[in-house]
């Protein structure tokens, strides 16, 4: 797929995103995220913003009575009193605004921390097919990008939207009670000002809609292009790949530019709305006072409640483009949530207990996407503590068999079992526990080699981690690094040669004590000098245990008790090394074309 064809796509999918109604059943899902924390932290942020909102809802009308009871009749000190009630308000605003603040900011954090936590446990939970499917670096947006995007929203929006409408009901009610000729006359142009604001809104929320699908298109790339900065360096890509993150880069400069102005514009209209209840409260209030319907306290506490009613409606507008930003995070947050796993366990899982290792796959037939077939029709069996060796072409079905055995996938016909049981009755975890698989390209974690090796087996002792590594020849090349066993590998152990980490994946899998062993081209990458360590070692690693062996250097697998051919995905032959080499067959053409190959080099 080319890189414009991949643009056309991404903007396809994001007019599909835009056009979608605001979800409120998705944000109340969000909210029950706040449900473990209803009967600690939510009454106290309530009660301090109750505290706040109180204070300024009453302190103007005591500004009144001051104005009408002290100032004009002189009382001196009357106006003390008012003045000392006043301090008293307002220090009271000033702790309740304080701790409101606080216990939001830990309650939000809370959220954000569950959340991701939810997320992340789920996710590890998901199948392969969901990781098939999908790139890093956008399973990485969702966990960090999308959910940070809620935490401006989780420790502040809230608890402001309540506050500000309680704030708005509270004057609106003050007001009416001080004067409602008054305030029908200031509130006159609301529902003009309502009007323009729902037009305003749906355009904002498309546009903050579109900034979240740019920022995420970029992200993801943007760890694609890490990841893989060392094939664009050896195919001196470097121009090509910063061209194309140049227009994606601009592509959300400019969604960002188009949601910030179109933002902008609510705070002003709300500003020129305000002027205009102002200048109507000075001209018909000024009427009001010489006709004596209201006093001169009234009006300037008509003046004050003026000033805190735009306030609140301006940043109701700030929290909905929050809330915007945030709907487009939570749509593909709980789109990750609502994944099922394709390989599912049943509620009637059976405990495995230790197995024998006795593995059989019955007319199995399996595709990854519904069409191709990986396997077709295979009958194979391992019996306990028996080496067997899968040899075949890139695409026989070497791996899909292995897949299938750890039960990474379920077979799409025929039964895969283990002991006898059909693995979709076992339970996941006991089975996976007890079968260990080497990769070509082992997995490194950042750490130190202890806890790499360690990492099969979380409670092993220091000794037995340190005894594993003998057994396979690690111990050697270790003792000679920094600090040992406590050296820092950093990020996918960079500072090991291939063949010392796979000398690492060795000693975690013996570490593991598994029952059934898989080795999926674990040699390929090593020297021939590290590899006869390896044999040595395997002796002790394979003994007593089900061996599955995948390797395309053939002379690594001679000594298997059974020895399967495949070809696009059929079984062509099986039996020991010898007898297969006295059929001349399919695996006699491999070893005779494999030495052809090594003499010729």
């Amino acid at each position: 797929m080319s890189r414009m064809t991949r643009r056309e796509r991404f903007r396809y999918s994001n007019e599909l995103v835009i056009e979608k109604p605001f979800n409120w059943a998705l944000m109340v899902r969000l909210l029950s995220y706040v449900k473990p924390y209803a009967t600690k932290l939510l009454p106290l942020v309530l009660s301090a913003m109750l505290v706040s909102t109180a204070v300024r809802l009453f302190a103007p009308y005591i500004i009144s009575l001051a104005i009408d009871h002290a100032l004009v009749d002189q009382d001196v000190p009357l106006l003390f009193t008012f003045v000392a009630v006043l301090s008293g308000m307002y220090i009271l605003n000033w702790i309740g605004n304080t701790w409101r603040i606080r216990w939001m900011q830990v309650l939000g954090q809370s959220v954000i921390y569950d959340l991701r936590q939810h997320l992340f446990r789920h996710i590890q939970r998901l199948s392969h097919r969901f990781f098939d499917q999908r790139s890093a670096g956008s399973i990485l947006v969702r966990i960090t990008n999308d959910i940070n995007s809620l935490q401006e929203l989780l420790t502040n929006g809230i608890v402001n939207v309540i506050m500000d409408i309680l704030l708005l009901t509270g004057i609106i009610g003050m007001m009416t009670i001080l004067s409602p000729s008054l305030t029908a006359a200031v509130l006159i142009i609301l529902p003009i000002m309502f009007v323009i604001s729902v037009k305003l809104r749906r355009m904002i929320r498309r546009s903050w809609q579109k900034v979240r699908i740019k920022q995420s298109t970029l992200n993801s790339h943007l760890n694609e292009s890490i990841q893989g900065m060392r094939v664009t360096q050896s195919y001196t890509q470097e121009e090509e790949n910063m061209g194309f993150f140049t227009r994606l880069n601009r592509d959300n400069f400019n969604a960002w530019n188009d949601a910030t102005r179109k933002s902008a514009t609510f705070r002003p209209m709300v500003e020129v709305t305000g002027a205009i209840g102002t200048a109507i409260l000075i001209i018909f209030g000024a009427y009001l006072y010489r006709t004596g319907e209201i006093s001169i306290g009234v009006f300037v506490a008509f003046a004050v409640y003026m000033g805190n009613f735009w306030e609140p409606i301006s940043r109701l507008g700030q929290v909905y483009n929050q809330l915007l930003m945030a709907m487009a995070s939570t749509e593909r947050i709980f789109e990750f949530l609502d994944e099922k796993p394709s390989v599912p366990e049943k509620a009637d899982a059976r405990p495995v207990g230790k197995i024998r290792g006795h593995v059989q796959l019955k007319d199995v037939v399996f595709s990854y996407d519904g069409n191709r077939k990986a396997l077709k029709g295979i009958n194979l069996e391992f019996h306990p503590g028996e080496t067997v060796a899968l040899v075949g072409h890139t695409g026989s079905g070497k791996t899909s068999i292995v897949n299938l055995i750890c039960r990474f996938y379920d077979p799409t016909d025929g039964s895969v079992r283990m002991d006898g049981w059909d693995l979709r009755d076992l339970k996941l975890e006991d089975l996976r526990s007890q079968v260990s698989i080497v990769l070509q390209e082992t997995f490194i974690f950042s750490g130190t080699i202890r806890e790499n090796i360690r990492f099969g087996r979380p409670d092993a002792t220091d000794e037995e981690v340190e005894a594993a590594a003998r057994a396979v020849g690690a111990d050697s090349f270790i003792r000679r690094l920094p600090r040992g066993f406590d050296t820092e590998v950093e990020e996918r152990g960079n500072i090991l040669s291939s063949g010392e980490r796979q000398l690492l994946s060795f000693a975690r899998t013996l570490l593991a004590d598994p029952r059934i062993i898989i080795l999926d081209e674990a040699t390929a990458s090593i020297d021939t000098e590290t590899e006869l360590k390896i044999q040595e070692a395997m002796k002790t690693l394979l003994a007593g245990r089900t061996s599955i062996l995948i390797a395309h250097r053939l002379s690594t697998i001679r000594d298997a008790d059974n020895i399967v051919v495949l070809a696009n995905g059929r079984i062509l032959e099986e039996g020991p090394h010898q007898d297969l080499m006295e059929k001349r067959g399919e695996y006699f053409n491999l070893v005779t074309a494999q030495f052809k190959v090594l003499d010729a080099g």
